[in-house]
């Protein structure tokens, strides 16, 4: 069976089993927070859980390396829309020890790509057209200035209300130890 035959199986017994129920939620986060956090498998429960979170508590938006690596990309909007529409009042942006996008070698990335039919010159095509796909693919080398540049983005971006406070933790993925990278209470005051 595939995967996506287990996950159909699946959800038809989650559905007439009323499992949903336990999960019901506004679409406004009770907690009124924004967490950006990575999308590490070992993160799934553990990066709310760790808070003290429930589902509903927050909007949680997931990304490789939690970065925020445009002004005017898809994880800056969710945040705007997050605060602008959806009533949030914080945004959390949590890094963790131990990721991907801090060893990440793109040269060996773009092997694999190539490796599954993309063409070297795509990557010519692309650079031509403005588009460093070394650029693109980039991780971090230091997780806590990762979180720290985020924040910063965040804070000078020209559509974000300076008045709502921007947080940094790093978390631990094997035991759920927060760092206070930056408090952003004491960016209010």
């Amino acid at each position: 069976m595939t995967l996506l035959a287990d996950i159909l199986t699946y959800n038809q017994t989650f559905v007439a089993n009323k499992e949903y129920e336990a999960y019901k939620a506004t679409k406004v986060p009770a907690k009124k927070a924004v967490l950006v956090t990575c999308m590490d498998t070992r993160l799934q429960d553990l990066s709310t859980k760790a808070l003290g979170f429930n589902n509903g508590d927050l909007k949680v938006v997931k990304n490789a390396g939690a970065m925020i690596t445009h002004p005017y990309g898809s994880t800056m909007r969710s945040i705007l829309v997050g605060i602008y529409a959806l009533g949030a009042e914080e945004i959390i942006i949590m890094g963790h020890k131990d990721c991907g996008m801090g060893s990440l070698n793109v040269d060996e990335v773009m092997t694999s790509m190539q490796e599954r039919g993309i063409k070297p010159e795509i990557f010519e095509w692309l650079q031509y057209s403005g588009i460093e796909v070394t650029d693109f693919l980039k991780g971090f080398d230091d997780v806590y200035e990762n979180v720290q540049k985020s924040i910063e983005m965040i804070y000078n971006h020209p559509l974000f209300d300076n008045n709502v406070p921007v947080h940094g933790l790093v978390i631990d993925p094997h035991t759920g130890e927060l760092e206070l990278i930056h408090d952003g209470y004491k960016t209010l005051s």
